[in-house]
């Protein structure tokens, strides 16, 4: 007598799931929460229940949100889950990919919206977003292939000979001066004369001096009060000069905006690198009480930062010329 052939079990997806009680004070709190909870990609179970795939970088990213709720005066455990219902996993994946696909169409609008812009500008943004929404779309959503494959086009695109000669113009203009800013340089006053000394003049020279100390002929002053470039708006001298010598390189803008974050502190590009730079930067610091010394070695460091993002950038090198 032939034995009843058992059901095959259906394989269930594993989940990771943050629980977390919040106190009414300080107000902030639950919104650094819900902020640090979408940034990762996580979708709400419940008001104060919260889901991820089953990766390791999921775990790490719950366990970082679960110590800072616990800093707060919350409460937050991560557990393990599996459901027993398939449908759970399927209604689960569905949600995932819907809110990707969102992430992407609203990618999407703001390409079609910008597109009178400067385009390596916008391109370096939506680049930007692109990688963020890619790292948080664990299932593959489908909106992602249509706006990679558009910013891809947008790519291609060579810069306008009329962009390109306008920034050739200001470029040649800050050729052949001496650079001068204040002494005890640090990481705005270090990236602008790196800016300097790679892409506008190679053979430029600094000077490091007293704000008192009058200007000399054929001087261009930064990052100083009253200098020819310095902070403008809300931009740091880096990207002040970044405008005027009209460089389009992708790369350079995200440059830039760590620059900014480590040294205007207002958050504005919330880069996750700023932190680690300006660490890397306080030591170069520490270890050359000189600013010629600073200098060059910070030429170096500015040198490498930027390699690290030609590679996401491969038309980099051409519109940076």
């Amino acid at each position: 007598m032939s034995r009843p052939r058992s059901k095959p079990r259906i394989r269930r997806l594993r989940w990771w799931l943050l629980i977390h009680q919040l106190p009414p004070q300080p107000l902030y709190l639950r919104a650094k929460i819900r902020q640090r909870l979408s940034r990762v990609g996580a979708v709400a179970l419940k008001n104060s229940v919260y889901v991820l795939p089953s990766r390791e970088e999921c775990l790490e990213d719950f366990d970082w949100i679960a110590e800072e709720a616990a800093a707060g005066g919350g409460e937050a455990h991560v557990c393990a889950a599996e459901f027993p219902d398939a449908r759970t996993d399927a209604a689960l994946v569905a949600r995932f990919r819907a809110e990707r696909d969102a992430d992407y169409k609203g990618l999407a609008r703001e390409l079609a919206a910008a597109a009178g812009g400067d385009p390596a500008e916008r391109i370096a943004r939506a680049r930007k977003r692109l990688e963020e929404i890619r790292n948080i779309d664990f299932f593959g959503a489908s909106a992602g292939r249509d706006v990679a494959a558009r910013l891809a086009r947008l790519e291609k695109r060579p810069p306008s000979s009329k962009s390109a000669a306008g920034g050739s113009m200001k470029r040649a203009s800050l050729v052949g001066k001496t650079w001068a800013t204040r002494r005890g340089i640090k990481v705005d006053r270090i990236a602008s004369a790196w800016l300097v000394r790679r892409f506008v003049d190679r053979k430029a020279r600094f000077r490091f001096i007293d704000p008192e100390e009058p200007a000399r002929p054929r001087e261009l002053r930064f990052d100083m009060v009253g200098g020819d470039f310095t902070h403008e708006a809300d931009r740091c001298t880096f990207e002040t000069l970044l405008a005027h010598a009209g460089l389009r390189d992708p790369a350079l803008a995200e440059v830039a905006e760590i620059v900014h974050d480590i040294d205007v502190k207002d958050g504005k590009f919330g880069r996750p690198e700023a932190a680690g730079v300006e660490q890397l930067l306080n030591g170069l610091i520490l270890a050359n009480p000189e600013d010629e010394a600073r200098l060059e070695r910070g030429l170096v460091f500015f040198d490498e930062l930027h390699q690290s993002f030609r590679k996401r950038h491969p038309l980099a090198k051409e519109v940076s010329k």
